[in-house]
């Protein structure tokens, strides 16, 4: 079962039109990404963004920020004292969808879980 995406759900693709999800919809979009998956973490909305604990440990895993571009998120990691940037050239933004598959299949999310 694949996410939405924001053209499914928000808009016709091609429209020029800019398209933004609301805040809820990215919420239930990241918890069906993880019902799919069996679970592994707990969503928590919080201040300009979405806050994902591992559900084994309650540790940070991952920090979703909108950019109010579509569907696009920034991609922060638990550093263990802060959250920083997820990849070697700074914070990285990309649709939901692949910020999820990134977040799941990426090991350095899970070394605080």
């Amino acid at each position: 079962m694949r996410a939405a995406r924001a053209e499914d759900t928000l808009g016709q693709p091609g429209s020029g039109e800019r398209i933004t999800m609301s805040g809820d919809a990215l919420l239930e979009r990241i918890e069906a990404f993880n019902r799919t998956r069996g679970g592994g973490v707990v969503v928590r909305k919080m201040t300009r963004g979405y806050t994902l604990l591992s559900e084994r440990t309650g540790a940070p895993v991952a920090r979703f920020r909108p950019t109010g571009d579509t569907d696009k998120v920034q991609v922060l990691w638990w550093n263990g004292e802060r959250w920083g940037p997820s990849g070697p050239f700074g914070i990285m933004a990309m649709p939901l969808d692949r910020a999820l598959d990134y977040v799941a299949n990426e090991p350095n999310f899970w070394i605080h879980a």
